[in-house]
């Protein structure tokens, strides 16, 4: 395997699971240092432990904070800098789905807290991550977008619109940096099975879950859930040198579920 990120220090939030955790193993075996941050200690935990049983030279730090207070977010891209010097790649993946709902029955508390994370928390650590890289000269972004924030997704107001939020302040920000030799770029994941995707199938299925996953997938051309180290490869790919030149781009990866509808 090649070393795209030898001596080159990523950053990834939600690193606890999902596709911040596939994506932190990825990077790592191509030679990444690695600042990971999740609310959830344990879970940093356990992916260091993961990172570890493949990479077991990886150096790692784990910052607990959540992406929602702008001062944690501030304070992890410190620590991140006062032990590493640099942050080359930034995975700005953070992010929940919350609850479904007709928009009428909505709770205000409910958007207010997924709009949040997920898009104030991105613009939290674009703030300060693209501060860092501009005085580089040099940085790749990778925002995690949705399927969900380049069209509709019914009884999921707070995400759709964090989501479309987060491809726009992606485009905004790419126009600015790319002078300053940072590209920034989004991805758009499908239903990727992931702690996420699961939750919210058991939302709607209960017990029944599994069952409401088969269905779910079935208007997919590929009619199958994407796999969290499919989504990473993309990642790597896009936070590498070989991607330097993909500026204000949102790449799906879903199964060509969102140039069907």
């Amino acid at each position: 395997m090649s070393n795209r990120f030898d001596d080159q220090v990523v950053l990834i939030t939600g690193a606890g699971s999902g596709l911040g955790r596939a994506a932190a193993l990825q990077v790592a075996k191509e030679g990444a240092k690695l600042s990971l941050v999740d609310l959830n200690s344990e879970s940093l935990e356990e992916t260091k432990k993961v990172i570890l049983a493949a990479v077991p030279e990886a150096e790692i730090l784990l910052v607990t904070a959540n992406v929602a207070d702008e001062a944690a977010v501030k304070n992890y891209v410190e620590e991140t800098v006062n032990k590493f010097s640099r942050i080359d790649g930034f995975f700005n993946n953070a992010g929940i789905e919350g609850k479904q709902n007709l928009t009428e029955d909505f709770g205000s508390d409910e958007f207010n807290k997924v709009v949040s994370i997920n898009l104030n928390g991105v613009f939290y650590g674009l703030k300060y991550v693209l501060a860092v890289m501009k005085k580089q000269g040099s940085g790749s972004v990778v925002n995690t977008a949705s399927v969900g924030g380049i069209r509709g997704v019914g009884n999921q107001s707070g995400y759709s619109a964090s989501k479309h939020g987060v491809v726009g302040l992606t485009r905004n920000s790419a126009i600015e940096y790319g002078q300053f030799g940072v590209s920034i770029k989004a991805i758009a994941p499908g239903a990727i099975m992931t702690p996420m995707v699961e939750g919210s199938l058991k939302q709607i299925g209960g017990e029944n879950w599994e069952e409401v996953g088969k269905e779910f997938v079935q208007p997919n051309p590929m009619k199958r859930f994407g796999k969290p180290e499919e989504v990473a490869y993309l990642v790597a790919f896009l936070l590498s040198n070989q991607a330097n030149f993909i500026n204000a781009a949102v790449v799906p990866i879903d199964g060509g579920q969102s140039y069907k509808y």
